[in-house]
């Protein structure tokens, strides 16, 4: 039997994946445990939302890509509470799983700021399952919209409302643009896929306004050159099956759509409620855990939190959920139980900004690396080279450039594919018995 001390790491994304890697050479027996048996790259999840890559192109087996790993333990069960006395992890199968140290790295979900029920009509983007609903809606509005008789049903069905004007939202944007003018262009014969009206809800003064200097207003240019309306300074205050309410200057406008994406807001997994009630602390506002400086909890050094999970700052500064913090910070607690092992003392979590970027359509991004902003072409490139070099195995990162390859000399998608059941609500003009082909005069 062995008698290593034991981590267990709860989440295998970039934060857990991180952790569980840098523990390779350190004399512990890691058990990494989520309840799907796969690392997602989640900042390419709007490409399979609009149809460019596939989601397997984006993620790999947790098995292996640890699979050289001798002193790892991959777990596929789903966490349901701790023990922080008893030092123990309770899982869904099986019996609870004790730990020396715990780091835990569960991720982040859709925040509606409280209006929970609009998850329904307005999905966000944080899963692969999020991503193909993503798609199906898209899609499945222009076939609607191919069908529908009445122009006011048609409006609706190419009307694309995309809330939140950050990364996530803006890439959307930029996406759907591509789709309309350019990839479905000739696949349609009663409708212009170009008539696709695009409305990016953003409620501060510019799209992408963490980025400094001007590069948010760089950005809102590149987007109406792109065909994307924007509404800044705007709110959503109310979404239904068939519209969404928007308030801006006090006014209040209904804009009838079919399909809405939300990219406004997220939260810390509901796993943050349960630890931080085991331990007896509180969240904050976005459903993060409180941690100190070397990412430990209040009173309990051997659990560490990190990611989307810990509410963190840095030289005063809360620190982003980026999948660059929670890699830094997977490294850092490795490195901690390495040094305490070994009797040393660790210093504090330092995170080291090495940038951030956005890509925003064909040739337009933006990126900002220390003090230093670009804008176009330089940062796009930058962007998809760094995004390749990301991607955790070789064979994502060969099958993700032959796609962009292909999507760039063709302007063609080849993930276009409705799956999933399809709502039964195209056509409202043709209950009255004509049975002339749609655009029959």
């Amino acid at each position: 039997m062995s008698t290593q001390r034991r981590v267990v790491i709860v989440g295998g994304g970039f934060g857990g994946l991180a952790a569980a890697k840098r523990l390779r050479p350190v004399p512990v027996q890691v058990t990494l445990l989520d309840r799907r048996n796969y690392h997602l790259f989640q900042p390419l999840l709007y490409q399979v939302a609009t149809g460019v890559l596939s989601p397997a192109n984006i993620a790999s087996p947790l098995r292996g890509i640890l699979r050289h790993q001798r002193n790892c333990q991959v777990l596929m069960n789903e966490v349901v509470d701790f023990d922080l006395v008893g030092r123990k992890v309770l899982v869904r199968e099986g019996d609870p799983i004790s730990y020396d140290w715990l780091i835990v790295a569960g991720g982040a979900t859709h925040g509606y700021f409280g209006r929970d029920e609009w998850a329904q009509y307005a999905p966000g983007l944080k899963t692969i399952e999020d991503a193909t609903e993503i798609r199906k809606r898209i899609l499945f509005a222009f076939e609607a919209a191919e069908q529908e008789l009445d122009p006011n049903r048609r409006r609706a069905w190419l009307t694309f409302v995309i809330v939140g004007g950050g990364p996530t939202g803006v890439e959307m944007a930029g996406a759907l643009s591509d789709i309309a003018h350019y990839t479905l262009r000739h696949d349609f014969r009663n409708i212009r896929s170009s008539e696709a009206r695009i409305v990016l809800v953003e409620a501060s003064q510019y799209p992408l306004d963490m980025y400094g200097g001007d590069l948010p207003a760089r950005s809102l240019d590149a987007l109406y050159k792109l065909h994307v309306e924007v509404r800044t300074l705007t709110k959503v205050v109310d979404i239904q099956d068939h519209h969404v309410v928007l308030e801006s200057a006090g006014q209040r406008a209904t804009l009838e759509t079919e399909t809405v994406v939300w990219a406004a807001g997220v939260k810390a997994s509901p796993l943050a409620a349960k630890l931080a009630n085991a331990c007896g602390l509180t969240t904050d506002r976005a459903g993060r855990i409180p941690v100190g400086s070397d990412l430990t909890i209040a009173g309990h050094a051997e659990v560490m939190v990190i990611g989307d999970m810990a509410s963190c700052s840095n030289e005063g500064k809360p620190l982003p959920g980026l999948a660059p913090v929670a890699m830094q910070q997977g490294q850092y607690c490795a490195q901690r139980i390495e040094a305490h092992l070994a009797g040393r003392s660790t210093q504090q979590f330092q995170y080291r900004d090495r940038g951030s970027m956005a890509v925003i359509g064909r040739y337009r991004a933006v990126a900002q690396i220390g003090k230093r902003r670009f804008f176009g072409l330089l940062a796009w490139a930058m962007w998809l080279v760094i995004h390749i070099l990301e991607i955790t195995q070789f064979r994502n990162r060969l099958l993700v450039l032959v796609q962009w390859g292909w999507t760039f000399f063709t302007r063609d998608r080849a993930a276009r594919l409705i799956t999933g059941q399809t709502e039964p609500r195209v056509v409202s003009a043709r209950s009255d018995g004509d049975s002339r082909s749609p655009g029959t005069p």
